[in-house]
């Protein structure tokens, strides 16, 4: 039996062991889905404190409730671990680290080449090395392929290697890890085979396609596609405002179209780590082979420019009733990057915060998921909504539209506001 066919047998039994290398918003619920699937599962995390809190039931991802977490505990299923030296253990290992960009906007990698160099360090015959996180195509290959085969040990015989990006949504109600069908692309079709055969179980439906790097690729697509077309309403939004049209009223108007119109909303900017940030790794990636990524330039250029559009916008109204940005003050609704989750991430309200502060404003902000971030080392926390503070600022912004807001309370008593998510309540 081939060691393919060996780890194949395993899947199949749920006696592979997983290795989830970072436990956050995208490895804890990989962790949960795998553990309800029957396998046990090791988890590796560099924070002290997000380990102790995992053992001991406490989850500190939204998407996963502590009794989620409690129950595959319970059953023995899961342990997590800052001993990176335990990476040998596993049968299968999914690396879910971080890829942010670097103050250049090109892509940082260093968490996949940590995570890289942590798992050659320990890598075994019959081991499984999977990808998750998003980056650049190519990566799969010519990152980490060398470095693991840098033990001597041969890929697609002895040891495996796919690439299987997140689509994680945070906060979506309806789609989460296992349900969302998941894109694999391994470097040999062994890898690819036994790839498909671990993930199974925990997956209602699997996508393979011909390689790493078409996977690679599909994810930075999608989120490519929403960026540009975020772009074009944004864009429209200005537009409209020039002209003195409502475009939320020529978004759904367009949007009665049954057939070649997909609806997207215009907005304050883009905010979480995946729309504003994956079309660079493809833009840095062509850069590379001579190409100029137009359409990802020009969207990256509208979207980075709406907070001062919004910021603008405030300043319009407040002159309307002889006021200033400089003295006046101004409520933020919603600090969050979309509704009804607490991650802060590329969030473009505290690029409108920082502005109307640059302007002179004094700005406060108001989030029921959100109770403080940190600023240049200070600790600035959520006020309460309340009646007395609607009256005594000059202009309320909702930047994010929660559902646990009520906007009827800000109609009511605020003196303005501006509304970049079409929230308020119109009569």
């Amino acid at each position: 039996m081939t060691t393919a066919e060996q780890l194949i047998a395993k899947a199949e039994r749920r006696e592979a062991l997983f290795g989830v290398v970072g436990l956050g918003y995208v490895g804890l619920p990989l962790v949960i889905e795998l553990a309800r699937a029957g396998y046990k599962v090791l988890g590796f995390d560099i924070l002290p404190q997000v380990v102790e809190n995992l053992n001991a039931g406490r989850s500190h991802v939204k998407d996963v409730t502590d009794e989620a977490l409690q129950a595959v505990l319970a059953r023995g299923l899961f342990e997590a671990t800052t001993d990176l030296g335990r990476l040998g253990e596993p049968d299968a290992i999914s690396i879910a680290v971080p890829t942010p960009l670097s103050k250049f906007k090109d892509p940082d990698v260093s968490y996949i080449q940590a995570s890289t160099e942590s798992v050659r360090k320990t890598l075994r015959k019959g081991q499984v090395i999977i990808l998750e996180s998003t980056t650049y195509p190519g990566t799969t290959r010519e990152l980490m392929l060398p470095a693991l085969e840098s033990t001597g040990l041969v890929v697609g015989k002895d040891f495996f290697l796919s690439f299987s990006p997140e689509r994680v949504d945070p906060g979506n109600a309806v789609y989460g890890t296992r349900n969302t069908p998941k894109v694999i692309g391994g470097i040999t079709p062994d890898c690819l085979k036994v790839t498909l055969a671990l993930y199974q179980p925990a997956m209602d439906t699997l996508v393979p396609v011909s390689s790493p790097e078409a996977a690679e690729l599909t994810k930075i697509l999608e989120n490519t596609f929403r960026s540009v077309n975020i772009g074009l309403v944004n864009e429209t939004a200005i537009v409209c405002d020039k002209l003195g049209v409502d475009v939320w009223e020529v978004i759904e108007a367009a949007a009665t179209k049954p057939f070649g119109f997909m609806k997207f909303l215009p907005g304050p900017g883009l905010g979480g780590h995946c729309i504003p940030i994956d079309p660079h790794y493809l833009a840095w990636k062509m850069r590379g082979l001579n190409y100029k990524t137009r359409f990802i330039d020009l969207a990256g250029e509208v979207n980075t420019e709406m907070p001062m559009f919004w910021v603008r916008k405030v300043a319009d109204a407040l002159n309307s009733v002889s006021r200033s940005v400089r003295g006046s003050k101004v409520l933020i609704l919603g600090v969050a990057y979309k509704r009804d989750i607490d991650d802060l991430r590329e969030s473009p309200a505290l690029d409108i915060i920082r502005l109307l502060e640059q302007q002179g404003a004094e700005v406060a902000f108001h989030d029921p998921h959100v109770h403080s971030y940190l600023e240049d080392g200070k600790t600035i926390h959520s006020v309460p909504l309340t009646v007395e503070r609607l009256k005594e600022v000059d202009c309320v912004m909702v930047v994010t539209d929660h559902t646990a807001v009520d906007y009827g309370l800000v109609k009511q008593h605020a003196r303005l506001v501006v509304d970049t998510r079409h929230v308020m309540p119109r009569d």
